[in-house]
Parts: structure tokens; C-alpha cells; sequence
């Protein structure tokens, strides 16, 4: 058996395309509905209820589109939301793969890299001590990281100056893991790993939930079939802001020619 059926992803911005580069790497032969939701970024510095009400839109949109599942590619909306959406469909956060990830590479030092409301919320290092109660953990908040991406400035020394300044923190706790709890960051994984050194393992979460999403697909026999990208159809839908969101994910994706839809989800 077989769905053909795309796979749903949303995040605030253009940070979730990790998560579909991830799944064309994995999976070729899906097909993905990307939502962009840029006329309501970021969600890291949004309250609880607000992130919730616009994960519930975002679900319900990617539904009404015909997806076969969600991947919610926000750290920020999977460690606030998850639990309280309803399920229209079935969904994957991008919190548990990427702390079990985490949990598995560690010799006990875990740092974290996310928003304000994840490090608030707690949700990666609940998640971390119920696999190991024994682990220590460090959370820096980056908040201009996400802005810093979405303006496409990867390679900037403004961008090296605050990663510098955000890092510091975990560099003297001598961290040996740091999870990128926060799906734009893994554009940054080149600075990251440069300034935290070679022997300091970076946790991709975008790659963790495909590999969640790919087992959990196989099992239930929903995968598409086929097993190259010949059939696969990407659409990319954005709330706002949809030439700036094409420059990047083109440069990101390495397709300067990608379908953009502007949409309203309200």
C-alpha cells in the first residue's frame, strides 16, 4: 500500500525548509504543501495562546489542502501547541526526536540554542531529564537569531558577533551536545559548529523528525511510492513577504525557481 498524498509542514518563517531539505534527502518520492506563515513571525516571542490559535490555523489549513500529516517545523509551536491542537490529521513536533537524539549523543552535557517562549516553556529539557534524569542541561535563548536568518545574513559578521555573545554561556559550561531547538538555526550550523569547536556535537531537529516521520510513515504503509523524486510535487504557500521568502529558500534549497502561493489563513 501507498498515499501519495503530500506532507504538511508549517513554521513562522523560512527556518522549516530545513525540515523539507531534510525530507527530500530522506524521502524523494513525497511530495510536500509548505506553509510559510511570515505575516505572523516570529512565533518565539509570542504568548502561549497566541502560537496556539496560529498552530490551530495552520493544521487546519495544511488539512483542508489534502495533506496526509503535519509536521509542525516550529520548536517554538511544538513545545506550546502540540499538545492542544486537534488532530484533524496526524502530526509530528519536532521536540521529543530531537531531545531522544540528543539523549543518544551525549555524555552529559546538553545545551540547548532556542526562542524565548521554548527555553520558557521548558519543553527540550522536561523532555531530556524523562530519558535521563542524570543529565545536565544549560538553555540559551537567541532571539535575534531567527530575524538575523529570516534577512538571509548566514554569513555576516554582525550575525557571528551575536552567536559569539549567545554562545559564550555554553562554551564555559563545556557543553558536549548543543540541539538546535529551533528549526532555523540548523542555517547557522556552519557558525555554530565553527565557534563551539570540533568536539562539541551539533542535534538537528529538522533531520530528527524526518527520521521519526519516515519510520512512523512505514509503518502505518502511508509512504508514497516509487522511490525517486520523478513524482514528488513541493508547493510553498507564504502569508506574506513572498519574494524575500523565494530568495531564500532558493539559496537554501538550491531552487531559484520554486511555486510560491500567497494565502490568508486566518
Amino acid at each position: 500500500m501507498s498515499d501519495s498524498r503530500p506532507i504538511g509542514v508549517f513554521d513562522s518563517g523560512v527556518g522549516g525548509l530545513t525540515v523539507v531539505a531534510a525530507l527530500r534527502r530522506r524521502l524523494p518520492q513525497e511530495s510536500v504543501l509548505y506553509l510559510g506563515d511570515t505575516a505572523r513571525l516570529p512565533y518565539g516571542t509570542k504568548s502561549p495562546e497566541t502560537v496556539r490559535r496560529y498552530s490551530q490555523r495552520n493544521v487546519e489549513f495544511l488539512a483542508s489542502r489534502g495533506v496526509k500529516g503535519v509536521v509542525i517545523a516550529c520548536n517554538t509551536a511544538s513545545a506550546v501547541a502540540l499538545d492542544s491542537l486537534v488532530e484533524e490529521v496526524p502530526i509530528w513536533g519536532v521536540i521529543a526526536p530531537g531531545a531522544e537524539c540528543a539523549a543518544n549523543l551525549t555524555h552529559g552535557r546538553v545545551g540547548i540554542l532556542a526562542t524565548e517562549s521554548t527555553i520558557t516553556s521548558d519543553a527540550y529539557g522536561r523532555a531530556l531529564r524523562s530519558l535521563d534524569k542524570g543529565l545536565e542541561i544549560f538553555s540559551q535563548a537567541c532571539p535575534l537569531f531567527v530575524p538575523l536568518i529570516e534577512e538571509g545574513w548566514l554569513e555576516d559578521a554582525v550575525t557571528e558577533a551575536v552567536a559569539q555573545r549567545y554562545l559564550a554561556p555554553l562554551v564555559a559550561a563545556q557543553v558536549d551536545t548543543v540541539v538546535l531547538g529551533c528549526t532555523h538555526y540548523p542555517l547557522l550550523a556552519p557558525l555554530i559548529g565553527r565557534l563551539m569547536g570540533p568536539r562539541v556535537q551539533l542535534v538537528d531537529s529538522a533531520v530528527a523528525v524526518v527520521d521519526r516521520l519516515a519510520e512512523d510513515l512505514e509503518r502505518s504503509q502511508k509512504l508514497a511510492g516509487g522511490e525517486s523524486d520523478s513524482s514528488a510535487d513541493n508547493h510553498y504557500c507564504v502569508t506574506d513577504g513572498g519574494e524575500r521568502f523565494r530568495r531564500i529558500a532558493g539559496e537554501f534549497l538550491g531552487d531559484p525557481g520554486i511555486s510560491l502561493e500567497w494565502v490568508e489563513v486566518l
